[in-house]
């Protein structure tokens, strides 16, 4: 049996044993780890199926290059091979590498631009070898903003650090929130803990647009208005501070600019009856839910009522996807703050743990190769949220730099995740543009392809992972060899960056040489960390400091804070503001309704979407649209019906679902790949490139369309 790790884009990076028939060499079963303190034995019902994924029929299995003549655009799902021709790899390599250093010297080097995400969120699947080619070609840098970077902002803004209250100590809260958090559908591995405090008698509060699966399983859930969350949180400080429910010692003791927050919370148009017409939450629900929520917060009594644990907060990335998530954020951040809930083991918030984690990512990636790069600087950045205006319009500008005349696309679906898609996918098409995508299936990328390189799935790579949800650090051995001739991005990278002449000797290292660089730190939290102790216990817990009674309690003192006061940062006062694209202002435009492009449960953002396993999972909310009976009635729409969604950025084809998961005035339809879509778009033909009020992330869920039935035979 071998210890893997799930690298899927999940905060739960599960502990995975494999059983490996020793005769065939084939993976014939996957289980989740029971001595790990967080996967606990279980697997998601994505990964349960894993190796349906891994022995798909549909799987690249070798290197190809478009034929002379196929235009780059969509391809039918099952004839996409039509289109490439089969390729050594020694072909394949020698034609990116000179591609890339043609390229590189007619237009320079920031004319490359790569373009990957979490496709694997190990370390050196996510960023080693990869940041180190780039970087020594000297190509465009990537701000890799698309999923959680408003969200880390501010968590480091009032912080200092990514970190959080532990899975394991939700047990003792007495009262959970849920905010943005479908922790039934992407964070299962929490849920048994909630249970765990709910048979305590804890309650479940869960604050989100949409009834999701977790919001259906809650004590109450709170449907409030997209993008308003900032509201939320302020009206909350106006009860708790009106109220004198702020934990004062505490305060005091570690926060910074508590009285410029309190003077601006207690503002009138932070009243509940204000903030109730901005939310639609009820003013008496705000009140009920801040008074519950400093009471438990404190691990006191309020009215008598018994205390059953702290307060703790499951803030997900879904309200930073917001013009002004950023903020939103922040001010949720900012709760367990003003009621010292991190006093409590069981109190606080978990946004990300992902910073408790010191891999030494600059041995890794490597920066300083860019002085070594033609440019002899840094290079340009260019945030990938943006990649139809980088495509498209970067370099019309001389100050900008260069075009992007080459593409490098891997761990990543570019062309079904990337905002604004059809500028994305106009840019693909372009024939000047040199596009390689490093893959495990053709996607909705590899349709605009020049070059498709087979990659690998975790059970064929060795890594070492941490999470972004718990604190335990793990290696991922490899359980299989790769399929046909799959190659790891260490290997590929590697290789390339020996075709194009890069003579650094760091170019030659290998998995267990990068895991020993990654865990080289003399950080004290991964103290007597070393890859042979992975290797033989298969999960190490970090080393943070304790109190008096044994218990890591992040934010209980000011020595856990990194902020520049060393305290917790309260100011800037977050300052609520309507996105321009939100229900505030949809009066103005042609657009009313607002639109959530929701995640599938049961996929990883595109991942798993061509999978008839997980397709049968979601057959629910396959291909449509769901509608508020009101929202639908106004157009005399009834489920069933064919319907455009549209804006002026695009429209999609989607069947009504007229149901109670959604409020009046909101819509939602979820990601799926293009080529699996009516009208061959997803829901990012809808959204747009404007970018967060702080990290510069992707404002997915800040979109106005107007939905109209399409007549039949039309």
């Amino acid at each position: 049996m071998v210890h893997a790790v799930c690298s899927h884009d999940c905060p739960d990076s599960c502990g995975v044993l494999v059983t490996v028939d020793q005769v065939s060499g084939r993976a014939v079963k996957m289980q989740g780890d029971p001595s790990h303190p967080v996967t606990r034995g279980f697997l998601c019902g994505k990964v349960a199926k894993y190796l349906d994924r891994v022995y798909s029929p549909e799987r690249l299995l070798y290197p190809m290059r478009r034929r002379a003549g196929v235009p780059k655009g969509p391809l039918a799902q099952g004839h996409e091979a039509e289109a490439f021709e089969r390729i050594s790899w020694d072909e394949a390599l020698d034609e990116v590498a000179a591609r890339l250093k043609g390229i590189a010297e007619e237009f320079g080097p920031e004319s490359v631009l790569p373009y990957s995400y979490a496709g694997t969120i190990g370390q050196l699947g996510y960023g080693s070898m990869d940041r180190r080619f780039f970087h020594r070609l000297g190509a465009s840098q990537l701000d890799r903003t698309i999923c959680a970077s408003a969200g880390g902002a501010a968590l480091l803004s009032v912080y200092g650090i990514k970190l959080g209250t532990t899975p394991q100590d939700f047990a003792h809260a007495g009262l959970v929130i849920a905010w943005g958090a479908n922790i039934h559908g992407n964070n299962i591995h929490l849920w048994p803990f909630i249970e765990e405090a709910r048979r305590k008698g804890a309650r479940l509060v869960v604050i989100d647009p949409y009834r999701t699966r977790t919001a259906a399983l809650a004590d109450e859930h709170l449907a409030i208005n997209p993008g308003t969350d900032a509201a939320l949180a302020l009206g909350m400080m106006h009860v708790i501070l009106s109220m004198g429910l702020e934990d004062k010692e505490y305060v005091g003791r570690c926060t910074e600019g508590f009285e410029e927050l309190r003077a601006y919370a207690l503002g009138p148009e932070h009243s509940p009856e204000k903030v109730a017409g901005i939310t639609g939450i009820s003013a008496e629900t705000i009140v009920k839910l801040a008074r519950a929520y400093a009471a438990a917060g404190r691990g006191g009594l309020l009215n008598g009522a018994e205390d059953k644990g702290p307060a703790v907060i499951r803030l997900n990335y879904g309200i930073q996807r917001s013009e002004n998530g950023g903020t939103a954020a922040r001010a949720v951040c900012m709760l367990p703050l003003l009621t010292g809930a991190w006093r409590y083991r069981g109190g606080g918030l978990q946004l990300s743990t992902s910073g408790s984690f010191p891999f030494n990512q600059d041995a890794l990636q490597m920066p300083e190769l860019m002085r070594s790069s033609p440019l002899g600087r840094d290079s340009r950045v260019v945030n990938m949220s943006q990649l139809g205006e980088a495509l498209t319009t970067l370099g019309a500008n001389s100050q900008d730099g260069p075009r992007v005349k080459a593409l490098f696309v891997y761990n990543s679906n570019a062309a079904a995740v990337a905002p604004n898609q059809n500028d994305v996918l106009r840019g693909m098409r372009r024939e000047d543009l040199f596009t390689v995508v490093h893959e495990q299936f053709f996607t909705d990328t590899t349709d605009y392809a020049d070059v498709v390189l087979p990659a690998p799935t975790f059970l064929e790579v060795k890594d070492v992972q941490g999470a972004y949800g718990h604190l335990f650090a793990q290696v991922s051995e490899r359980a299989i060899a790769p399929l046909g001739e799959a190659r790891s991005n260490v290997a590929l990278f590697g290789e390339l960056g020996r075709r194009m002449g890069f003579e650094e000797a760091c170019f030659d290292d290998r998995e267990e040489e990068l895991i020993d660089q990654a865990l080289d730190t003399e950080h004290p939290w991964f103290a007597g960390m070393t890859r042979e102790r992975l290797e033989r216990e298969g999960h190490v817990a970090l080393q943070l400091p304790v109190n008096a009674k044994g218990e890591a309690l992040p934010f209980s003192t000011a020595e856990w804070f990194r902020t520049p006061s060393g305290r917790g940062e309260l100011t800037p006062v977050p300052v609520f503001r309507a996105p321009r694209e939100s229900r505030a202002h949809a009066a103005e435009g042609a657009y009313p309704l607002e639109f959530l492009p929701r995640k599938a449960d049961n996929y990883m953002n595109s991942t798993f979407a061509n999978l008839p396993g997980h397709q049968h999972m979601e057959a629910r909310t396959a291909g449509v649209l769901e509608m508020h009976e009101t929202d639908a009635a106004e157009r005399s729409i009834a489920t069933g019906d064919e319907v455009e969604v549209f804006n002026a950025r695009g429209s999609v084809a989607l069947k009504a679902l007229v149901n109670a998961q959604v409020s009046t005035g909101v819509v939602a339809a979820r990601l799926d790949w293009n080529k699996l879509s009516a009208n061959g778009a997803n829901v990012n033909a809808l959204t747009s490139e404007t970018l967060t009020d702080i990290g510069g992330g992707a404002t997915f869920y800040s979109t106005l369309v107007e939905v109209r039935k399409v007549a039949v035979g039309r």
